[in-house]
């Protein structure tokens, strides 16, 4: 292999590493405001991109972006509200059954509305043919687009869970719900205010990944995989590890291909996942707390 297709490997890798990286941080989100693992977090990602895509046809880019956001993260607060509020502290195994309910329910829905036809959005900048010359490795203006929204969403994030109200009261509830209730926030708002971010975050993710990836009515399915992945990878709930933890996903199915069939792309994420699972539960950087995800 030369220098030039081992550093292509690599930028390939870590675009789809940012990628996953973004459906982890969903995850996580979540599960540290409630202890809920959200199987139905790729279906986020795909209505992102599918509603972005449709509102294109009436409305400029950013808007049509603008709005699938917002239109998402309605979603996700009824989901919260429908599915998730009235249960008094359910089973993770109950949690899981739920949640993948909730995922099935909405990928029909959005079979139903949207067929099963492969969608995209334009590129932000340039086109598919487009690219730019960095030494030897030719990158997609698109995929500087993904990972510079992605880390300004990490950044973002950071400052809202440091420096804002509602962001300390989603990490009291996430140390200790009863303690927060006693303090005087209302930790069912917070649950709902986590799926929110969550889906908006999701839609966002969906929204500038749709030029390289393309979306369909399943294709969230395969992402919340790899995203569960990357959350275990990089420890349940620790949303910094998991940007490093989706960077090496995405390179080693990158780098998977020199070896393997690309049909076997997809199996790598299994067997790390299963990895994980036998050997350290709590993830590279995770506590003993974020294993507790194994036991049920």
């Amino acid at each position: 292999m030369n220098i030039d297709l081992f550093f292509q490997y690599i930028v390939a890798g870590l675009t789809y590493g940012t990628i996953y990286a973004v459906v982890a941080i969903g995850f996580n989100i979540i599960y540290n405001a409630t202890g809920i693992i959200n199987f139905a977090q790729g279906e986020f990602v795909m209505l992102g991109g599918m509603t972005a895509v449709t509102l294109h046809q009436i409305l400029p880019l950013p808007l049509a972006i603008l709005a699938a956001v917002i239109i998402t993260m309605a979603v996700g607060a009824l989901i919260e509200i429908l599915f998730i509020r009235w249960l008094d502290r359910p089973s993770v195994l109950r949690m899981v059954i739920i949640t993948i309910g909730i995922s099935i329910l909405i990928r029909e829905a959005s079979l139903h509305i949207w067929g099963e036809g492969v969608r995209a959005l334009p590129y932000f900048t340039g086109s598919s043919e487009t690219s730019i010359r960095l030494g030897g490795v030719f990158v997609s203006p698109q995929v500087l687009w993904v990972v510079g929204i992605s880390a300004v969403m990490v950044i973002l994030l950071n400052v809202f869970f440091t420096y804002t109200l509602p962001g300390r009261q989603m990490r009291a509830c996430s140390a200790n719900r009863d303690a927060a209730r006693l303090c005087g926030i209302n930790a069912k708002n917070m649950v709902t205010l986590s799926f929110v971010l969550s889906a908006g975050i999701g839609a966002l993710g969906g929204s500038i990944v749709s030029p390289i990836t393309y979306v369909q009515y399943d294709s969230g399915t395969q992402l919340a995989i790899k995203g569960f992945t990357v959350a275990i990878l990089g420890g349940l709930g620790n949303s910094a590890a998991a940007v490093g933890a989706g960077m090496i996903l995405g390179v080693l199915e990158s780098f998977s291909i020199a070896v393997l069939p690309a049909a076997y792309k997809d199996v790598i994420s299994i067997a790390i996942l299963l990895l994980i699972l036998f050997v350290r539960p709590s993830g590279i950087f995770g506590s003993s707390e974020a294993a507790r995800l194994s036991e049920f």
